[in-house]
């Protein structure tokens, strides 16, 4: 029976060594300068990060979803304000998770640590911090908002989500596009929505010669009153802009704020309405048309009745 305990042991004490050296290196301090950290202590700082992201994360769902929505925020302000209450909910985590991690961390490290970001950005991450205060810039001012209608370098769309780094804008193919946030700070930037949500559409109509525009006039007018997408008040309006090649060409002016996301399918709603008034009116689209000339026949040429 000793001689089974005492193997016991050694076994045990095998197995238990190597635990017993996992523990003591977890525990073991690594100094650099003033700061001095542990194994176990940089872990601790890792479960604390990775819960201060989750935290963030439901946080500014919440915020967004709810609280703000309820104090009768519009979703485009909901959207900027909860993500810069999780920036400030990152910062505040960070400072309170790195002196539990670090020993000897305070003011004058971060300082010292900032410098050496900034020395790191002007070289390789130039561009990710151009597109981090961009987006800083677009949270605070404004230009662009969530549910926005933009057009940026030749992108037309949506904008879905704005981001630390860049916006992502969904265009009426359900196609996301991620722009670079830099590019709405040095870029011209459309925004059809920024102050609200009315908008005029432009209808081009070329009429046959033989028309008569105040019958013309009366038709456009009356496919516009038929549709009720469009605004009664801004009136729609008609301009006879031109005597053409072919036609006489006339604008209907219309307003809409609801389809100012979707101007495609209310022009094809405007369009069906003006062909079935042209039609009831017995008024004629024409057809391109050209004149040809004959300044001398050739010889070769007969003419046979």
């Amino acid at each position: 029976m000793e001689v089974e305990s005492a193997q016991v042991e050694t076994v045990m004490e095998e197995v238990l060594e190597p635990v017993e050296a996992f523990f003591q290196f977890m525990q073991r301090d690594f100094v650099f300068g003033s700061l001095s950290f542990t194994p176990l202590s940089i872990l601790l700082g890792v479960v604390l990060l990775t819960g201060l992201v989750l935290l963030n994360s439901i946080l500014k769902r919440v915020l967004r979803r709810r609280v703000f929505p309820r104090a009768g925020l519009t979703p485009g302000v909901s959207s900027a304000m909860s993500t810069l209450a999780g920036y400030i909910i990152l910062v505040i985590g960070l400072l309170i998770i790195l002196p539990i991690s670090v020993q000897g961390f305070n003011m004058a490290t971060l300082g010292v640590l900032l410098g050496a970001v900034s020395f790191g950005i002007g070289f390789g991450l130039r561009n990710i911090a151009d597109n981090f205060v961009s987006g800083l810039i677009l949270l605070i001012e404004r230009p662009i908002k969530v549910g926005d209608r933009i057009e940026v370098e030749g992108v037309f769309g949506t904008v879905n989500e704005i981001r630390a780094r860049s916006t992502t804008v969904v265009t009426n193919d359900n196609i996301s596009i991620i722009v670079p946030n830099s590019q709405f700070i040095a870029s011209q930037v459309t925004n059809v929505s920024h102050s609200d949500s009315l908008v005029r559409y432009r209808m081009p109509v070329g009429v046959h010669y033989n028309s008569d525009v105040h019958v013309v006039t009366k038709a456009l007018l009356e496919a516009a009153s038929a549709c009720e997408a469009l605004k009664k008040d801004p009136k729609p309006a008609v301009r006879f802009l031109e005597f053409g090649d072919n036609s006489l060409n006339f604008e209907l002016w219309v307003w809409t704020d609801t389809h100012f996301d979707r101007p495609n399918n209310l022009k094809s709603q405007v369009n069906y309405l003006i062909w079935d008034k042209l039609k009831k009116y017995e008024i004629e689209i024409p057809y391109p048309q050209r004149d040809l000339y004959i300044k001398e026949m050739p010889e070769s040429i007969r003419i046979k009745e």
